[in-house]
């Protein structure tokens, strides 16, 4: 049974007003583990005509997201993901590992990189089926209270059911889940030849890997952490040259031009947005 979490998202950059829609996260079934990373779902209710376009740094992995009028594999966007809000509304998420994403697609994630595919195109699973399960228990056609707990549970278990289908992970897949893992959890890690050596594998074997896998790059996934713990990090108030400084650049102006590219905002000007409300 999914239990709530908590955990920092130093990708999620919220809007420019500093709003964020209630967020309920959920831990996956241990057993699926090197599948499911999380669960979340957001419900949001704003006033007519208002609307939010939330901001978010993704982490190299696959999205299943399934709401009341779609459901998509979603891949990674290599720049700022946007979500435009308006209105009331609710999804469930999954954040996958790196190597559920080609066992849904039956191929490289390269292919939905920058995109997406419809839960219904997808032979792994049944989508129509699994589509049609979430929104039942999230009750779509009753009205009923998307922040509900027991509601976002009963959902979450029909993710997993169709998920523990892909068990188990393949080796390969299991290698690319530790690569990714010992980028994002290691922030002295600011060279591919660092993770060559750590999993004793050549630059080329490494590169084929990690594309056909999570649709990326290795030095994609050094500049995206370290993207990521920039983005908490000015949130925090830090000094924008101790922030370059930390995270391993070599001078300020190579941090702002990697931030600016990937955001579309300078790191002064995101860290003096309002704080999160």
């Amino acid at each position: 049974m999914p239990r709530p979490i908590d955990p920092v998202e130093h990708a999620h950059l919220r809007d420019a007003t500093g709003f964020s829609p209630p967020v309920h996260r959920y831990a996956p079934d241990p057993a699926l583990a090197d599948l499911v990373r999380r669960h979340w779902v957001p419900v949001w209710s704003l006033p007519d005509g208002t609307r939010s376009v939330q901001r978010v740094l993704q982490y190299p992995v696959c999205l299943i997201v399934v709401a009341d009028t779609y459901a998509r594999l979603i891949g990674v966007d290599t720049g700022l993901s946007t979500k435009e809000l308006t209105g009331s509304g609710w999804a469930v998420g999954t954040m996958l590992q790196p190597a559920a994403g080609s066992l849904l697609l039956g191929g490289p994630v390269s292919a939905i990189t920058d995109g997406s595919t419809d839960l219904a195109a997808l032979t792994a699973v049944d989508g129509p089926a699994l589509s049609a399960a979430v929104r039942a228990a999230m009750g779509a056609e009753m009205g009923a209270a998307p922040e509900d707990p027991a509601r976002h549970r009963a959902a979450l278990a029909h993710v997993e059911r169709a998920l523990a289908a892909l068990l188990p992970v393949d080796a390969e897949g299991l290698l690319v889940n530790a690569v990714v893992e010992y980028v994002e959890g290691d922030p002295e890690v600011l060279r591919v030849a660092q993770i060559c050596a750590k999993f004793g594998i050549a630059d080329r074997t490494l590169q084929r890997l990690v594309v056909r896998r999570t649709g990326l790059t290795p030095k994609w996934l050094v500049q995206r952490r370290r993207l990521q713990d920039a983005a908490g990090l000015l949130r925090d108030g830090a000094d924008l040259a101790r922030v370059a400084a930390d995270l391993g650049y070599a001078d300020q102006a190579h941090f702002t031009r990697d931030f600016r590219t990937v955001t579309g905002l300078t790191p002064g000007r995101y860290a003096a947005e309002p704080p999160p409300r």
